[in-house]
């Protein structure tokens, strides 16, 4: 990669591998937003694939080091669950952070106490981290959604810092993120499904659609579960090869999926026709109903789905 990620802050923009072993603590939504884009953008491919980009992959095609994690300085993040929970509320942060977590790019751990300020820590320097007022210091407004870009002040070079919270860190609890990145949800499904059904699943859950849009973020947890699923169904999958499939994916576990099944059934969106085996039980095959049956796009299985929850 030509350039490596840098905090957007004045007078210059900050190169975080400048610094050596940084500790980012307590950034707010906002800040950690504005990190994890500026690994995307030096690392696109990596953080945030194509649905191209994952299928060229899956057949050998596409540059290495479009995705090679080796270059992207590692950043350790102390931040607290509140500010993580805001910055990761939809499918498409989520996954963004997730993807950086799995090429071990960003180590996030639990805060428990607020600070005065964001600090960024090296190993032989430490500042703070100041909004303007310019940049909307006094809210958490997402760059995706106004297209303004968010700067920070660097105050202060105080080597001590490095002693305060280095040791916090290191006794700090991992943060658990629930939502798995995109190259995991399409290996999931394209392992125990196929190809055409794992990029059929990325496309739903980049769809947008009227009152289920979440803007930039995409969608929640529960209706990236159901949309999930109700792909497979409308693939006419095996229910537990689809279950498996989820779970290798990284949402949920096939219990969940149980439940997802349900809550379709009972809307009238799917139903299973068994299969006879030589040997053993018959097999569940999943068969998409009503609307979803209807649907030819990812848009118009998302729209299928709408208000399907639990």
């Amino acid at each position: 990669m030509a350039t490596g990620p840098a905090l957007p802050s004045t007078p210059d923009p900050l190169p975080l591998g400048a610094l050596s072993d940084p500790i980012l603590v307590d950034p707010g939504p906002r800040l950690l937003r504005a990190v994890v884009e500026a690994y995307r953008e030096a690392a696109p491919a990596l953080v945030e694939p194509s649905v191209a980009e994952l299928a060229g992959e899956a057949h050998g095609e596409g540059g290495e080091g479009d995705r090679d994690p080796s270059g992207l300085p590692p950043l350790n993040v102390f931040a607290g669950e509140p500010a993580v929970d805001a910055m990761t509320a939809g499918f498409r942060p989520a996954s963004r952070l997730a993807a950086l977590f799995d090429a071990d790019a960003i180590d996030l751990r639990v805060l428990d106490t607020p600070q005065p300020n964001p600090v960024l820590v090296g190993a032989e320097t430490g500042f703070a981290l100041i909004g303007s007022e310019r940049d909307g210091a006094g809210g958490e407004t997402s760059e995706e959604t106004t297209g303004a870009v968010s700067r920070w002040h660097r105050i202060g070079d105080d080597a001590t810092l490095r002693k305060r919270y280095a040791p916090r860190f290191a006794a700090a609890e991992p943060y658990r993120l629930r939502t798995p990145s995109r190259r995991r949800v399409y290996e999931g499904f394209a392992t125990r499904c196929d190809e055409s059904v794992a990029a059929a699943v990325l496309r739903a859950l980049d769809a947008e659609v009227g009152a289920d849009s979440r803007g930039a973020a995409g969608p929640d947890s529960e209706e990236t579960r159901i949309r999930a699923y109700a792909v497979g169904a409308r693939e006419g999958a095996l229910d537990r090869t689809l279950r498996r499939a989820c779970e290798d994916a990284g949402l949920g576990s096939p219990s969940t999926f149980t439940r997802i099944k349900r809550l379709l059934r009972e809307a009238e969106l799917i139903e299973t026709v068994s299969e006879p085996q030589p040997v053993g039980r018959p097999r569940e095959r999943l068969a998409a109903r009503g609307a979803l049956a209807a649907a030819e796009t990812a848009e118009e299985t998302v729209a299928a789905v709408r208000g399907v929850t639990g």
